[in-house]
């Protein structure tokens, strides 16, 4: 089938590489001559693991290309719009001037038939305002949200857990859905669970999906805060209540928070929309996961500037992480880079490593020290926290080594990922996030 991709940022060239790989012929389009010119050369613009080869392999084999004219999306069977939906600068609510535009250029391009497939994560109906400029070229919207993990995306994609469109009521919803199972011809094959829905409920599963993620973790740092002040382990509270089949264990680690280009602005969004339609109530408690998030990276900082006796004034402090999670260099909100920078703000000499992450970071804070070697940044530290949950941080990174690397021996574990005795056993001064 030929396929069209609108936007080429995380979402879209992800999503365009993922369908070429699995025979389809793709375009993706994108305003940005420079990521364009990158993505034609074969070139990823940013770091996920498995998306270098995909896209090698799909320019190769001519069923991918990449352009900055609208134009060429002409001809296509499914248009999927993956642009960015950025918080707004002046509130929460998401900004849609994105989605809007990418909607407004591809509409003349737009022919009988064609189904228009958007994949960003936008308000809950936005889609019905988006179907009635559509729905007069003789195309149909439909609304096809992503559920990707990033460090995990290609495979989301792939081979996703589920697949969710909402489509329009009667014989033109019932086409839709008949062609995005031939797009997603490998999963519906394996019987991967194909669900069909109205757009207002497709709109809601992704955000609804955030909103239960961001609220599972800042539900076991609320625990870490009560378990700061008592004694008890959050990480052995987290093992006890993750054993019941209905929690469950994943998402259940306690630490900084989380950050990313999703969790906390898609939040933030759902409780602006939720105040727009009169129901602000229902998701009140957002707020308050938002916050508890935020004061978990206070709370990473005061571990470091407590261990010193209240100031970190003239301390080399080696912050291992930018990224916002392992297996990617996102440094969107990343609540490790934050805490480097109010750590530099209380007058320390931090230093940053970070497998992927370096550039990025260094675009966003260049006042911070940057050194890619994992021991050449540990050398002279007086404290070293860790902030992202790399591998060769919290497995392979040996206590006794990092010994012989730092002038101190004090040691803040962000993440809960280090294993306590062992860092102990070496003469660290291990401190946990809500652990004894």
């Amino acid at each position: 089938m030929r396929l069209s991709v609108i936007g080429c940022g995380y979402l879209g060239a992800v999503h365009a590489a993922a369908m070429a790989s699995i025979g389809h012929e793709v375009v993706g389009i994108d305003v940005d001559e420079r990521k364009i010119a990158s993505l034609s050369n074969g070139e990823a613009p940013f770091f996920e693991p498995g998306l270098q080869e995909i896209l090698s392999d799909g320019l190769a084999s001519g069923r991918l290309r990449f352009s900055t004219d609208m134009a060429d999306a002409a001809g296509a069977a499914v248009h999927f719009i993956g642009v960015g939906t950025p918080q707004q600068k002046d509130g929460y609510a998401a900004d849609l001037t994105y989605v809007n535009a990418a909607v407004d250029a591809l509409i003349p391009h737009l022919a009988e038939g064609d189904i228009v497939a958007g994949k960003s994560t936008v308000p809950v109906g936005t889609a019905a305002t988006l179907a009635e400029r559509v729905t007069p070229t003789g195309a149909t919207l439909v609304w096809n949200p992503e559920f990707l993990r990033e460090g995990w995306a290609v495979q989301d994609t792939v081979d996703p857990d589920r697949l969710v469109a909402g489509v329009p009521a009667g014989p033109e919803g019932e086409r839709a859905a008949d062609i995005l199972r031939e797009v997603y011809h490998p999963s519906v094959a394996k019987n991967t669970p194909f669900i069909i829905t109205d757009l207002a409920t497709a709109e809601l599963v992704k955000v609804a999906a955030n909103a239960f993620l961001a609220t599972k973790i800042s539900f076991i740092n609320a625990m870490a805060e009560i378990a700061e002040v008592t004694g008890a382990d959050v990480t052995t509270l987290a093992d006890a209540i993750g054993h019941d089949a209905r929690i469950g264990r994943r998402f259940l680690g306690a630490g900084i928070g989380f950050g990313g280009g999703c969790l906390p602005k898609d939040i933030r969004a759902f409780s602006a929309r939720a105040e727009e339609l009169g129901r602000g109530e229902s998701v009140a408690f957002l707020r308050e996961v938002d916050a508890i998030n935020m004061r978990r990276r206070d709370r990473a900082v005061d571990l470091v500037v407590s261990a010193f006796g209240g100031s970190v004034f003239k301390k080399n402090i080696t912050v291992l992480g930018a990224a916002f999670k392992p297996h990617s260099d996102d440094t969107r909100d990343s609540p490790a880079l934050d805490v480097a920078v109010r750590l530099h703000g209380l007058g320390a000499w931090v230093t940053v490593t970070d497998p992927e992450a370096i550039e990025n970071a260094r675009r966003i804070h260049p006042q911070l020290n940057y050194v890619e070697d994992r021991d050449e940044a540990l050398r002279a530290a007086d404290a070293v926290i860790v902030v992202t949950e790399w591998d060769e941080y919290r497995r392979e990174l040996d206590p006794a080594h990092a010994a012989t690397l730092t002038a101190g021996r004090l040691i803040v574990d962000g993440r809960n990922c280090l294993d306590a005795d062992a860092w102990r056993a070496a003469g660290w001064d291990y401190r946990g996030m809500g652990r004894p």
